[in-house]
C-alpha cells in the first residue's frame, strides 16, 4: 500500500527540512512517514506540530497520559496510522501492553485514574468539545490539576492536526505491531 501524496524520500531534503528530519532522527532514529510527508509538503506545520509536543512535554501530563490522550483520540478518528504510532510511543512511555490494547479498544483498563482520562477525553471527541460539568469533576476527582484540562486539549488538537492529515494522505503505516 502506498500513500496518497508522493513524498521524497526524507533522505532527499535539503535545508530547513533537512534540519527537521536531523533532528527527528536524532530523537527517534527515523523520520516517520507522517513526518516525512507533512514536512515535505510544509515544514513550518512540522514544525509546529513538534514545537506543540515540546509545550506538552513540560506540562503537567505524563508521557503515559500524552500517549493515552493520542491513542483515544486516534482510535475514535480511525487513524490506523496514528494508532500504530502511538501505541508504541505509550509501550516506550512505559504503559503496559495490555493497556495499550484496552486504551486502543476504548475499553477500561483498570486503572482508576487512566479510565478517568479516557473517559473525559472520550466524553470531548464523542460530543464535539462540549462536556456536562461532572465530566470536568471525575477528571479532578482523579487527581488531575485543572492545568491538565489545557494539556488535554493541546494534545487533542496535536493529534487531530496529524490524524486528519493521515486520514487523507493514507500514510504508509511504518510502524511495527504491538506485541
Amino acid at each position: 500500500m502506498t500513500s496518497r501524496i508522493d513524498t521524497p524520500a526524507a533522505t532527499s531534503a535539503s535545508g530547513e527540512t533537512a534540519d527537521v528530519f536531523a533532528g527527528i532522527r536524532k530523537a527517534v532514529g527515523m523520520v516517520p512517514n507522517a513526518y516525512a510527508a507533512i514536512g515535505a509538503l510544509n515544514t513550518p506545520a512540522l514544525k509546529a506540530m513538534l514545537s506543540a509536543d515540546a509545550v506538552l512535554a513540560r506540562g503537567v501530563l505524563s508521557a503515559q497520559d500524552r500517549e493515552t490522550v493520542k491513542l483515544v483520540v486516534s482510535a475514535i478518528a480511525g487513524c490506523d496510522y496514528c494508532v500504530a504510532a502511538h501505541s508504541l510511543a505509550g509501550k516506550a512511555s512505559g504503559l503496559p501492553v495490555d493497556t495499550v490494547r484496552a486504551i486502543r479498544a476504548l475499553e477500561p483498563t483498570g486503572d482508576a485514574r487512566r479510565d478517568a482520562l479516557i473517559a473525559f477525553v472520550r466524553r470531548l471527541q464523542e460530543g464535539q468539545g462540549t462536556l456536562e460539568a461532572e465530566s470536568l469533576a471525575a477528571l479532578r476527582a482523579a487527581g488531575f490539576p485543572d492545568e491538565a484540562v489545557v494539556d488535554i486539549a493541546l494534545a487533542i488538537a496535536v493529534i487531530t492536526f496529524t490524524n486528519v492529515f493521515n486520514r487523507v494522505n493514507d500514510t504508509t503505516v511504518d510502524f511495527p505491531d504491538l506485541k
